[in-house]
Formats: structure tokens, sequence, C-alpha cells
């Protein structure tokens, strides 16, 4: 397997064209959809998905920095960031935030939680307080229902 960096993309001696056909270059090489680092030693980290990245204006939110912060707040579970979309800023983030069993949470909590850590364009335009996350059926996060979700959600702000 090798792979090259901007947007990862593997090239497999033995291809899945068959399944993947639209995923593939015309010289071979399979789009995973996966935003990747390589830092100074050589080693790679898969930062974030291209189809959960957020354009806001002209700047890239990755939702997995903003639910990693929003996980990290002590009385949070879960939290699942995405892009809603916004008449200006062509999307915005949205946290979908599950409290702690026995917690009470607010909304402006988790926004004056990350407001110190996070540029003023990478703050969720909302925070919606949820029962659950939706899991596939190997346990991931299910965004593709919460973008069903919230595909009608507007800002306050818009």
């Amino acid at each position: 397997m090798t792979a090259r960096f901007d947007n990862l993309m593997m090239n497999y001696p033995l291809t899945l064209t068959h399944f993947f056909a639209d995923r593939f270059t015309a010289d071979g090489w399979f789009r995973t959809g996966d935003v990747a680092t390589i830092d100074a030693d050589g080693y790679v980290q898969i930062t974030d998905r291209t189809k959960d990245l957020i354009k806001s204006g002209g700047e890239w939110v990755s939702s997995v920095d903003v639910e990693n912060l929003i996980m990290s707040h002590p009385k949070v579970l879960e939290a699942a960031v995405l892009a809603v979309p916004h008449p200006k800023w062509v999307e915005r983030p949205l946290a979908c935030v599950v409290p702690k069993p026995g917690s009470a949470l607010e909304p402006g909590e988790i926004i004056d939680f990350l407001r110190p850590q996070l540029a003023r364009w990478a703050l969720p335009d909302g925070v919606e307080i949820i029962d659950a996350v939706p899991k596939t059926s190997v346990g991931k996060f299910d965004k593709k229902v919460l973008r069903e979700r919230y595909k009608s959600w507007t800002s306050r702000e818009a």
C-alpha cells in the first residue's frame, strides 16, 4: 500500500474497482475520503473525513477537533458536530451533545467552554442537547442520521 497526501489516497496492488469505481483516479489511486497529516518523523495521523469537514466562509472547520474539545467538558458524555446550511457562510457547525447521566447541561455552557479554545469562526452556531448520538451497526457515530434530522436547522444569527 502506498499513499499520497493532501487528500489521503491509496494505491492497492489488487483494486476494488468493481465496488468503488467512482473513487479511483485515472492512474489507479483510491480516494479514501480521509484527511491526514504527516509529522516531522513521517508518522501519518488521520484527522477527519472530507465529508465531515465544515466549510464556513473561507475557513475549514474540523468536526473531530470540535467534538474532542466538547467531549473534554466534564458534563459531556458524547458529542457530534455537523455542518448545517448557512445563507452567508455556506455552512456552520452545529453541536449535538449528550450530557453525562445526572448532569444538567445548558447549550451556553458548551459555547462558553469552547470560546477560549477555538477561533470565533469555528464556534458552533448552536448546541442541541440530545439523549443519544445515533450509532451505526459497528458503534460509530451515524452523522447521516443527524444531518437528516437537522437539515432544516437555522441559526439565530442567520
